[in-house]
């Protein structure tokens, strides 16, 4: 099924108990209307990354829409879900750009990483997902994902929050309230409500108190400035492409973002699982598929210089607060996403955003991406009194989040996330192989190891996920559980 969506009853809203399957559709004025919910829900995070990134968020936008019909096609309609910009490549971006590294050095790597998530999905739509957990069992999966977040710190800290350190506090207190105070929809988009906050707050200020002195990002000597510049604004034009960027290539820069596959496919395996839960659909046939789809989608993007893509947990948690699950209202979003992206002088407001505000919502979003590695680990009984996986790992993350680099000649060395990770894979099974059988018997009963079978892949990622083996009583409550988060965050 691609385009032939059967007419759900009369098209009205599902009653409660009942839901809009992947084939079926709606109205099309309602369908248009999930469309949009869709893209609301997807906007903040698809365009805040990019920004973080030193990405166009114009073309991210355009991209993301592009990059979900490429994957609902791949996925022959079988798995709704909305491509957005991925969080996981935050931190090796950010290495770059330390590096010295330009748009086209970002792209080119990102797109290396692309290919590499796409083998992943080929690999386990042959061999299946358990091949693929004995690799990565939820103690290593999480450690990476911790890594990547907690790596992040210097950047929030040091980059964005002192261009605007007041403003920087009232957006983050701001993200916070909401995401406790307001319920339901507006809740799960709390980032995209604290950047509209921030923003126009610079605007009153710049208005009110005048200009502010500080170091802008990038820049080495404090200057008098506005909080807002939107020079670019007025020069934009209303309708034309965005400004493209042709990728290139470097070993090192590409070293540096790799593990983020890591990560993608673990966030992957969840979303199609917790979509699976709620269509009441067995998705495991398609999972390689979808992994696949995601590192094509990302291929694609990065490209033309666009970003990183992956399945959004934002987008599922509107699907399960609908009922429906239909993919016509994805292309309705992705089709949105393209004519936006088609807009320049909305890509100039974006691009505008103070370094105060984003400095106000990195501080949230990275410690929230550090936390879901720990978040792994709770979900699947990760136990650190096993050496196994304490050592290893403790190594692994220090190495990750202090930037720790070993130099092997003047033009390439490891440091920071990529040789945290290296740290973490590689020791977690060195130290498994070496370990003495009470050990080994240990992590066989809590990991789930038995008949030469690894644990759940994909209990999170750079957003929420579900379970990955529906056979486990624990991993449909892990899944049930993040279908009720996602209705009710």
């Amino acid at each position: 099924m691609a385009f032939g969506w059967k007419l759900y009853g009369d098209g009205k809203t599902p009653p409660p108990g009942e839901a809009v399957a992947p084939d079926e559709r709606l109205s099309w004025p309602l369908t248009v209307g999930i469309g949009a919910q869709h893209v609301v829900a997807m906007f903040g995070a698809t365009f805040v990354f990019p920004l973080i990134m030193g990405l166009d968020a114009n073309l991210a936008i355009m991209m993301s829409g592009v990059a979900t019909i490429v994957f609902l096609l791949i996925v022959q309609g079988k798995v709704p879900s909305y491509l957005g910009t991925s969080a996981a490549f935050v931190g090796g971006v950010a290495a770059i750009t330390a590096q010295g590294g330009g748009v086209s050095d970002k792209v080119g790597a990102i797109l290396v990483a692309g290919v590499v998530l796409a083998l992943v999905g080929i690999l386990i739509q042959v061999a299946g997902v358990r091949v693929v957990n004995k690799v990565l069992p939820p103690a290593v999966t999480g450690a990476v994902v911790l890594l990547i977040g907690f790596n992040l710190a210097p950047v929030a800290a040091q980059t964005y929050w002192p261009q605007d350190q007041w403003v920087a506090l009232a957006t983050m207190a701001f993200v916070i309230v909401a995401s406790l105070a307001l319920r339901g929809f507006w809740s799960r988009i709390s980032i995209l409500l604290g950047l509209v906050f921030g923003y126009l707050l610079s605007l009153l200020l710049d208005a009110t108190a005048g200009p502010i002195t500080s170091v802008l990002g990038g820049a080495t000597e404090a200057t008098v400035h506005d909080r807002v510049d939107l020079s670019g604004v007025g020069a934009a034009p209303w309708f034309g492409l965005p400004t493209f960027t042709a990728p290139s290539f470097s070993l090192n820069f590409t070293l540096l973002v790799l593990p983020a596959v890591i990560a993608l496919v673990a966030e992957n395996a969840g979303h199609v699982k917790a979509v699976g839960e709620m269509t009441k659909r067995d998705l495991d046939p398609v999972m390689g598929r979808a992994v696949f789809a995601d590192g094509v989608g990302t291929v694609i993007a990065s490209s033309v210089g666009g970003s990183p893509t992956t399945t959004y947990a934002e987008n599922i948690g509107v699907m399960a607060a609908t009922r429906v699950y239909s993919t016509a209202a994805y292309y309705v979003a992705a089709v949105v996403a393209i004519l936006l992206g088609l807009v320049p002088k909305f890509g100039a407001i974006v691009n505008a955003t103070p370094g105060g505000v984003l400095g106000g919502i990195t501080v949230v979003l990275y410690g929230m991406i550090g936390l879901l590695g720990a978040k792994i680990w709770k979900e699947n009984r990760v136990d650190f009194a096993n050496p196994i996986n304490l050592v290893p790992l403790a190594a692994g993350i220090i190495i990750g989040i202090g930037n720790v680099t070993l130099v092997f000649t003047d033009n390439f060395s490891l440091g920071g996330i990529a040789l945290g990770t290296i740290v973490a894979v590689a020791g977690w099974h060195v130290a498994r192989a070496l370990a003495p059988r009470d050990m080994k018997d240990a992590l066989l009963s809590e990991d789930g190891f038995r008949h030469g079978t690894g644990p759940a892949l994909g209990n999170a990622g750079a957003h929420d996920a579900g379970g990955a083996d529906p056979s486990s009583l624990d991993q449909q409550t892990t899944t049930r559980t993040i279908e009720r988060e996602t209705r009710n965050p």
